[in-house]
């Protein structure tokens, strides 16, 4: 098999490989929404670490901005502008 990635020994990679494709979908799905979680978590976390000041819904904007662009982020805005948006 040839490899995938470049800073990975082949063996340890044809290892993982096998590691994964013994599981189960349920379990790859598990894990895909665990490390997604964990991504987001952290994301919005280092966000809100280098704005403290900021308000959540200002967070929220940032989150949004960094991930998904400028250009929805400002639909987003104008969105919960226009709508019966809560600061939780």
């Amino acid at each position: 098999m040839p490899t995938r990635t470049s800073d990975t020994n082949p063996k340890t990679e044809e290892i993982l490989i096998s590691l994964i494709r013994g599981k189960s979908i349920s379990e790859r799905l598990a894990q895909l929404a665990s490390l997604t979680s964990l991504t987001i978590n952290l994301s919005k976390r280092a966000i809100e670490r280098a704005n403290p000041k900021m308000n959540k819904r200002e967070l929220d904007l940032l989150f949004i901005k960094y991930h998904y662009g400028e250009d929805f982020c400002n639909k987003v805005n104008e969105y919960l502008l226009n709508s019966a948006y809560e600061e939780k």
